[in-house]
């Protein structure tokens, strides 16, 4: 088993990312599969690690939209806080390169109820 066949297996969540273009303040270079930007949701200051394993590409470029599969890391802090349609900011430190809407929670544990 590869180690993207683990990631994609283990993904919390599959979302619509739109990176910003250059110009927007976004990245200068491309971002490869497996790329790990900080992810921030807006109802909390809390950011945290997030493995993007992209769906059908290997590489995104500036100003690109694509979805892709997401791995975080804190799991135990999100549990029960994230719904279908939410969403987020993923940045290199405090710089936001670009956004993403949840389209599917793959992980139980993640989901509101209430939603």
């Amino acid at each position: 088993m590869t180690v993207e066949k683990f990631a994609i297996e283990q993904a919390d969540f599959v979302a619509t990312l739109k990176y910003r273009t250059t110009e927007e303040g976004g990245r200068k270079t491309p971002a490869k599969s497996g790329y790990r930007p900080g992810i921030k949701f807006g109802f909390d200051e809390m950011q945290t690690s997030g493995q993007q394993i992209f769906i059908d590409k290997e590489i995104v470029f500036p100003g690109d939209v694509v979805d892709a599969e997401i791995k975080i890391i804190a799991v135990d802090y999100f549990a029960g806080l994230l719904a279908e349609g939410m969403e987020f900011e993923f940045r290199e430190g405090p710089v936001i390169i670009g956004k993403g809407v949840i389209k599917h929670i793959l992980n139980e544990k993640l989901k509101n109820a209430s939603r």
